[in-house]
């Protein structure tokens, strides 16, 4: 009897120590999980969880392929399970630098307030995500402060400016080559040289090259006086994400702001301007070369110059080839007086967009307002002093039922060359141009269904999500993760069948319950041919070349791996060589998908405007990109 007491004693105290270890290793920088991560070739591990499952679900004895495999999550079955609890228990955002660690997960970064109370000239050089506050403030007098190579080629930069260069007098600030390059960039400039006497500043080649940029400037230069701010090569060449100026130049005078190459060869991005200017004296601004050759830009003005005093505001080469999108014009330059508005070549888009002028000049008096080779498909509404108001060279909407029309509004450099083709190009011998499939998504693994299935996944708890990933408001990637949500609660389209698979293992499911068991998921094999020309070599059809079904799978913006996977009727899937022009040799084993029923396509889908034509008349093909799949029956 003494020995079973005794054994069950030992028994207790060797599992409350287990238990105790184990919670040191995770509160003492989680050595245990570390130790677990080089484990992937154990069955204990969540990739060998995926292997398994994919057995049960595809009974087949092809290879799984490398590209699917290694987007498994990297957690073991122990760190899985202590991750479930900590989300059982809502305490997973207490962990999160070793959750996002350990998981591979594209996580928000931890600002730091390094810089509060600097009030002295600074250079910096190769620096990122701080959080500068009061900067530059307190009476500072004279001086500069300059930012180079700040947040390059960053992952998810977010650099916050609070209070910055506030009651400075002739102090400089200078910004060049800023978050250029990034993945998901976030800037909020908030309360900016507020009360600011003299002194200029110069934002150069910032954003540039972007992917998913998102700058935000709030009450900027308010009550600022003789000051100088230039925008030059402003999110040139990015891609998606928005600008907002709200509250900018509020009660300032004599600020100018001068915005050239302004988000020029930018793809659907968007530019919000609200209270900019609010009672202003002698303001200038001028908007040079701004969201030229932009696709589906959107910008809007809101209250804009509202209650200036002989202010002016320049617009020229402004959305020239842009193609569609949008541009609002709301109580812009409401009760100003003495306003001079110059619009000049403004919205020459190549494809035609639509620009709304709603309560424009109400109130004002002295106001001159000049349109002077000025784009289509225009509404003027509430529009004031109507005799103050000239227009030269007016273009009015025109009809594209002529070759010679629809070859006009086709402007093949707002598409990358190659991006989209037709299926006659998918034959032995053609050079042809390949866009840049390279994946410029966060490197980021999918998670365990298990662990997956705990975690929040809908617009009702968003709030729940930014909560245990320690969101930053309106950043770039918070935007999107609620994008993603979004879309994938939207309704299907018509004659789609669509699933968001938020794990691997809900992918598969997925794709077996809409191809059956014997299918295969295919990408193209490597970026090899990126960017250039290219020769096709051989090329197979899939299901002898006939009309098939597939699941394709394209990735979206959140912290961990979620697909958007959907299947479309009437495709073909084609396997093609890529050859080298030059030599002719084998250089990449390329995926693509023909679109075979376009007729619920937008007249303005990119794919048209490349390839001419529109919704229903042709077919369209593309490369399966790098980190996008498709699924189709086996061969």
């Amino acid at each position: 009897m003494k020995h079973r007491h005794l054994l069950s004693l030992l028994l207790l105290t060797f599992s409350c120590l287990s238990v105790l270890t184990l919670t040191n290793s995770f509160t003492q920088n989680h050595p245990l999980i570390a130790d677990h991560n080089a484990g992937s070739a154990t069955p204990f591990t969540a990739k060998a969880a995926l292997i398994r499952h994919w057995n049960r679900k595809i009974p087949s004895n092809r290879p799984k392929p490398d590209f699917f495999l290694s987007k498994a999550s990297p957690l073991s079955s122990l760190q899985s399970s202590i991750f479930e609890k900590l989300a059982d228990s809502n305490t997973l955002s207490s962990h999160l630098p070793q959750f996002c660690s350990s998981a591979n997960l594209a996580c928000f970064p931890d600002l730091q307030n390094d810089l509060a109370l600097h009030n002295k000239d600074a250079n910096f050089g190769s620096y990122s995500n701080v959080n500068f506050t009061n900067y530059g403030s307190g009476k500072v007098v004279g001086g500069v402060d300059s930012f180079t190579k700040y947040s390059p080629d960053d992952n998810v930069p977010i650099d916050t400016f609070r209070r910055y260069s506030r009651d400075s007098n002739n102090h400089n600030d200078s910004f060049a080559n800023y978050e250029s390059d990034g993945n998901v960039v976030t800037s909020n400039f908030t309360s900016y040289g507020s009360s600011a006497l003299d002194g200029a500043g110069e934002f150069t080649s910032y954003g540039e090259g972007s992917n998913n940029p998102n700058h935000m400037f709030s009450n900027y230069e308010t009550q600022a006086a003789d000051r100088e701010r230039t925008f030059k090569s402003y999110a040139d060449n990015t891609n998606a994400g928005d600008q907002s100026f709200k509250g900018y130049g509020r009660k300032g005078n004599a600020v100018g702001e001068t915005f050239t190459s302004y988000g020029n060869n930018s793809n659907v991005i968007g530019s919000g301007f609200n209270g900019y200017g609010e009672d202003a004296g002698f303001a200038k601004d001028s908007f040079t070369s701004y969201g030229s050759n932009q696709n589906v830009p959107e910008n809007t003005f809101s209250s804009y110059a509202s209650g200036g005093e002989s202010g002016s505001d320049t617009f020229a080469n402004y959305r020239d080839n842009a193609n569609v999108g949008d541009d609002t014009f709301t109580s812009y330059a409401k009760k100003a007086t003495g306003a001079v508005e110059k619009f000049s070549n403004y919205g020459q888009s190549a494809n035609v967009g639509s620009d709304t002028f709603s309560g424009y000049g109400k109130g004002a008096q002295m106001q001159t307002v000049g349109f002077k080779i000025y784009g289509s498909n225009t509404t003027f509404k509430d529009y004031e002093k109507k005799d103050q108001i000239s227009f030269q060279t007016y273009t009015k909407a025109a009809s594209a039922n002529s070759e010679t029309d629809a070859k006009k509004i086709k402007i093949e450099h707002l598409v990358e060359a190659g991006k989209f083709f037709r299926e006659a190009e998918l034959k032995k011998g053609t050079v042809m141009p390949m866009p840049d499939i390279r994946d410029k998504m966060p490197r980021r693994s999918f998670l365990p269904r298990s662990l997956a299935e705990k975690l929040p996944f809908s617009g009702a708890r968003i709030s729940e999500l930014e909560e245990i990933f320690k969101a930053v408001r309106e950043s770039s990637l918070d935007r999107s993760m609620k994008q993603t949500i979004q879309e994938c609660e939207r309704k299907p389209s018509r004659g789609e069948t669509k699933r968001c698979a938020t794990s691997a293992e809900s992918m598969i499911d997925f794709a077996v319950s809409v191809l059956g068991n014997d299918v295969v998921v295919r990408s193209t094999e490597s970026t090899a041919g990126s960017g250039g020309n290219i020769m096709i070599g051989e090329v197979h059809g899939i299901n002898g070349g006939r009309v098939t079904k597939s699941v394709s799978c394209h990735q979206s913006l959140f912290p961990y791996l979620v697909y958007y996977c959907h299947s479309v009727p009437k495709v073909r899937v084609y396997e093609a060589e890529i050859l080298s022009v030059e030599n002719k040799k084998k250089i990449n084993h390329g995926v693509a998908i023909c679109h075979l029923d376009t007729s619920d396509w937008s007249a303005g889908h990119g794919a048209f405007l490349a390839l001419g034509s529109g919704p229903g008349k042709i077919e369209v093909c593309h490369w399966i990109f790098e980190g996008d799949m498709t699924w189709a029956v086996a061969d």
